[in-house]
């Protein structure tokens, strides 16, 4: 069986390599130049395209049986999405796992939750078996605060009151690899989601327990996040993120009962807690 992971080298696609590795399959991943390729694992094949050029794709995904795409946030990124999915049935790809989000109706303003849904929806034309796994904000996003909590004491993603149930990107990877190697998947859409409601004050109180020191939230000021933001992101994606903060703060990110089954039979365990990351972190940080 041969698999091909677009977005190999992210958060989730490298976690599900290193998945697919241990389970002894075969591998390819795109970059978008071939100097990248000598940074991925012994054994992995290293394949040159770039979403925004269709034709390298097609080429890229010939003789391809199961694909994971993984779109970037950008712009275009349902351009992007869809032509992977056109140049996989070209291509003749059996499968395709996408990795989306979860999608509440009242979400899709959101402008990168909302680029998701062309995408969804030319897997589902396309004719080609399907997974899509919708996963909720990511612990590992928190890599990104690492310097803030522990230089200043303070949390800064502004996800509010209400409560979201983040997910651990592991089990997002799980599922991935479950629905590429595995029966039985095809045709769902599965919601991911963690064990625990999480708030901007928990997600602090948690790092603080487990870093040994006070991490203090910094509140639920999106005019101040954005302004701080802005120095290490373009103005779309603060744009695009304040809107999804936005959400967060007045709606949650939360499960519905059906969702918790589900996961955990593709998982085939229950997911990872936030507390339990947060320590194996703090062992490392410290």
């Amino acid at each position: 069986m041969s698999i091909f992971i677009v977005g190999g080298t992210g958060t989730v696609g490298t976690q599900a390599l290193l998945n697919l590795l241990e389970a002894g399959e075969k591998v390819s991943v795109m970059t978008r130049s071939a100097e990248r390729t000598a940074s991925l694992p012994s054994g992995v094949n290293g394949v040159v395209g770039n979403l925004s050029d269709p034709p390298s794709l097609t080429k890229a995904f010939i003789g391809i049986e199961k694909l994971f795409l993984i779109t970037p946030v950008h712009p275009d990124e349902a351009v992007h999405g869809q032509n992977a999915v056109r140049a996989a049935k070209k291509a003749g790809v059996k499968k395709i796992v996408y990795l989306s989000v979860v999608l509440p109706p009242d979400s899709t303003h959101i402008p990168h939750f909302a680029s998701k849904i062309p995408i969804e929806n030319a897997i589902r034309e396309s004719g080609i078996a399907f997974t899509i796994i919708r996963p909720n904000n990511f612990y590992q996003n928190d890599f990104w605060y690492k310097d803030v909590m522990l230089e200043y004491g303070l949390y800064p993603q502004p996800i509010g009151s209400t409560g979201i149930y983040r997910v651990d990107v592991r089990d997002v990877a799980d599922a991935a690899t479950n629905a590429l190697t595995e029966r039985g998947l095809e045709g769902k859409t599965i919601n991911l989601h963690g064990p625990d409601s999480l708030t901007g004050k928990e997600c602090a109180r948690i790092w603080s327990q487990h870093l040994g020191t006070e991490i203090n939230y910094m509140g639920d000021d999106l005019d101040k996040w954005a302004e701080s933001a802005s120095a290490s992101l373009p103005a779309w994606m603060v744009h695009d993120f304040r809107i999804m903060y936005d959400y967060f703060q007045k709606k949650g990110l939360k499960p519905e009962p059906a969702d918790i089954v589900e996961a955990e039979k593709i998982l085939h365990h229950k997911p990872r807690a936030f507390s339990a990351f947060c320590a194996e972190c703090a062992e490392i940080w410290k």
